[in-house]
């Protein structure tokens, strides 16, 4: 944007929830284009990953993610997304009751059971105690 005498302050708005203050600024005063491993080491992506190595690099991801609880997922996220918006107390308050809601459902009882038992757990669909 900077380039055509533009500021980009719409996506500098995700931009600076994302990264660091000095690499937002950086980008949004200078115009520079960065390399994946630059936009990696900023935190503006997860990693970089040649691109002969993607499809492996997601099939890795996606199936270690499977192996975990669907239902702490999707609780997870929203929950994630909306303390991010919140002032820190009430994010904490608001993490601290999902946490409390999850830590006395049948998954995080059954993931703490197989845990112990050095298995696998066998997760459930249900949030019933």
């Amino acid at each position: 944007g900077v380039n055509i005498g533009l500021f980009c302050s719409t996506p500098a708005v995700a931009l600076c929830r994302t990264v660091h203050r000095k690499a937002a600024l950086d980008m949004l005063l200078t115009g520079r284009m960065i390399s994946a491993e630059e936009a990696a080491r900023i935190g503006l992506i997860n990693e970089s990953v040649p691109e002969q190595k993607l499809e492996d690099r997601v099939d890795e991801l996606t199936d270690l993610i499977s192996t975990k609880s669907p239902l702490a997922i999707a609780e997870g996220k929203p929950v994630l997304a909306t303390q991010l918006g919140l002032p820190l107390h009430e994010a904490y308050d608001l993490a601290s009751r999902y946490m409390v809601d999850g830590a006395l459902g049948n998954d995080c009882i059954e993931g703490i059971d197989a845990f112990l038992s050095k298995r696998n757990p066998m997760w459930t669909k249900d949030r019933e105690k």
